[in-house]
């Protein structure tokens, strides 16, 4: 994740020591006061959903599938977490709300002190719930809306959908619990994007995350209409303005790009050209202390059945499952080719991206998206939209390291 509101506008988040190494900068309690050493995991308890999203990474459907990871096996699971270090366990699915352990589970992560934070579309929340899972250590909750009204539930494949997820928004918030949107961009959607921001504002909301699409699951049906470049690029700038309009206005809400680590680059441009050459350089080092595409190494998801998987949007391959081995043994495994190649993927990126002067913030954006369209996991990621001067570092990058800059070729 990408704190734009953080980088763009100093605004503090509980996330600055986990994702900055600035615990020290920020006045709010930190998951963490370092920058972390093991991944946030993702567990999909269930591939069971109320609903059937057109994007869904996981596929989830009506029913579960066979055989999922039980209440015992998934405490087993949460202990394994605990002791390999992770210092976050995202509850996501299919549906977390229809398992009927998961206020359980979720106090059994709390007591183990792994970090509980859920990923919902909202709809099957309501005040009873939201405040057993509160009660029961729950930390966050990330409704995902994804559009106005008409087209969320066309996109999520169930009329009412939307104001049942406002719904349930609003019952977290009635209970204190900190909530927050997760909005996946596509042509389908980006001209709500606003309306969106706008609208959950006045309902309370204060976070936003706003992902790229990755080509997993049904992502991978609907690459098609993803953004193309020039228009991911104005969405992006959209988003950047939207931040710093509301914080001018006195609103801290908090916003973060997800998926595409294009975005870097991007924002260290549109910092040295809208904001000056200062806030660009140290826009640069956060970004370098953030480490850029967390493939295989800061982000992990286990699926509905214990297999590991190097992100959540890569279900198609599996290190390891969990009923077999620890996830820190998955996790730790060096003789693992893919794994040993992602983390040392800077001397084996290609094209573009091989001599990019942001590769060492973006580390080659999505290793799914490049291996989905290219079938090489180390070729450029078809979703970047930088400017072949911008990669070549000829504007911003040369003013940044105070040297003269070449003239753009394109």
């Amino acid at each position: 994740m990408i704190s734009v509101s953080k980088l763009l506008c100093d605004l503090d988040a509980e996330s600055d020591g986990l994702r900055y190494d600035a615990a020290e900068e920020s006045e709010r309690p930190q998951i963490t006061d370092e920058r972390q050493r093991r991944p946030v995991v993702v567990w999909n308890t269930t591939k069971r959903c109320n609903l059937h999203c057109e994007h869904c990474y996981a596929a989830a459907d009506r029913e579960g599938a066979p055989n999922e990871l039980s209440t015992a096996e998934g405490k087993a699971l949460i202990d394994d977490l605990a002791a390999f270090g992770v210092p976050v366990l995202l509850f996501s699915g299919g549906e977390p709300l229809v398992r009927e352990d998961l206020t359980e589970l979720v106090a059994y992560a709390a007591d183990a002190r792994v970090r509980p934070v859920l990923s919902t579309n909202g709809t099957l929340l309501t005040r009873e719930n939201a405040r057993e899972l509160r009660e029961a250590g729950l930390r966050y909750a990330g409704v995902s809306v994804d559009g106005l009204p008409e087209r969320n539930d066309r996109i999520r494949g169930e009329d009412g959908a939307f104001d049942a997820a406002v719904r349930g928004i609003e019952a977290c918030l009635d209970v204190g619990l900190k909530t927050g949107l997760r909005y996946t961009i596509t042509e389908h959607n980006v001209d709500d994007l606003a309306g969106v921001v706008d609208l959950l504002v006045d309902v309370g909301v204060d976070r936003f995350c706003f992902y790229h699409l990755d080509y997993g699951g049904r992502g991978a049906d609907i690459a098609d209409v993803d953004l193309a470049p020039e228009a991911t690029r104005e969405a992006v700038t959209d988003l950047c303005d939207l931040t710093r309009e509301y914080h001018d206005a006195g609103e801290e809400i908090e916003t973060l790009l997800v998926g595409n680590y294009a975005d870097t680059g991007y924002l260290v441009e549109y910092a040295d050209r809208e904001m000056g050459t200062d806030r660009a350089r140290l826009i640069r080092r956060y970004l370098e202390r953030n480490g850029g595409d967390p493939t295989g190494e800061r982000v992990a998801d286990v699926d509905p059945v214990g297999n590991v998987h190097l992100t959540q949007f890569w279900q198609r391959y599996s290190p390891g499952n969990v009923r077999d081995r620890s996830f820190g043994a998955i996790w730790s495994d060096e003789s693992n080719p893919l794994l040993v190649g992602l983390r040392n993927r800077e001397e084996r990126l290609s094209g573009r991206c091989a001599g990019c002067a942001y590769r060492d913030v973006c580390r080659g954006g999505s290793r799914l998206r490049a291996l989905a369209v290219h079938e090489d996991p180390f070729a450029p990621d078809p979703k970047c939209y930088l400017t072949d001067s911008e990669r070549r570092g000829a504007k911003a990058m040369a003013r940044i390291r105070g040297e003269p800059s070449e003239p753009p070729a394109d």
